[in-house]
């Protein structure tokens, strides 16, 4: 909503600009979908490593909070 605001507060400043903002806003979010994916990828290889790591202790009874 905070968003959607501060566009209609550009939109009352300088129309031009956010009517490209408006039109840009598709372009740069599938420009950043491979970087988007590719942060989940490198995210589950940690949880992964993590898990393999930590595994002995949960086997052995111990909590990751202690």
């Amino acid at each position: 909503m905070l968003g959607f605001l501060l566009w209609l507060l550009l939109l009352f400043l300088c129309w031009p600009l956010a009517l490209l903002a408006l039109l840009a806003y598709p372009l740069v979010w599938l420009l950043l979908l491979p970087l988007r994916l590719l942060g989940i990828g490198v995210e589950a290889v940690f949880a992964l490593l993590r898990a393999v790591v930590l595994l002995p202790a949960r086997i052995l009874g111990l909590s990751p909070g202690r």
